[in-house]
């Protein structure tokens, strides 16, 4: 798989992993765009980055993005209210795949209270190297998936 486009964010509970990611990612190669917070905030809220990422995710054909907040629920959550998104909490290596190979999951969120450093790295980066598997009844669920954005 290419090194596409991925669009991060992250409020105060995830901008340290967020942080800790995107500087493994952008020395991987890939196209980073930190869609913010661009500092620890206390006050901020999730759905605001949710919002950001979704919509650039989107747009933006091919790309993936990566949210964190304290559980990976709520940032979770706000991001499936956009059309197109796919965003999955995730905690382990296999569920990453499994929701790429099967989903085609576009947005993984992740837990900045609950994953260490390293696991996040390698559910990253299993999510962002995985292919999704074209098998007939994938394709089938996710036009269902589809219609009931409409």
């Amino acid at each position: 798989m290419g090194k596409e486009n991925i669009f991060m964010g992250a409020d105060h509970a995830g901008f340290l992993l967020k942080e800790y990611l995107l500087l493994y990612l952008e020395k991987k190669g890939y196209d980073v765009k930190d869609l913010g917070a661009y500092a620890f905030n206390k006050s901020d809220d999730y759905p605001d980055f949710a919002s950001a990422v979704g919509k650039a995710v989107s747009k933006h054909k091919n790309s993936f993005g990566i949210l964190v907040c304290g559980s990976a629920q709520g940032i979770c959550i706000a991001a499936n209210k956009i059309r197109g998104i796919r965003a999955v909490a995730v905690e382990s290596v296999k569920d990453a795949a499994i929701t790429r190979t099967h989903n085609n999951a576009n947005v993984l969120c992740l837990s900045g209270w609950h994953l260490p450093e390293e696991k996040a790295v390698q559910i990253a980066q299993t999510f962002l190297t995985t292919r999704f598997s074209n098998a007939s009844r994938h394709k089938r669920r996710l036009r269902k998936i589809a219609k009931l954005e409409r």
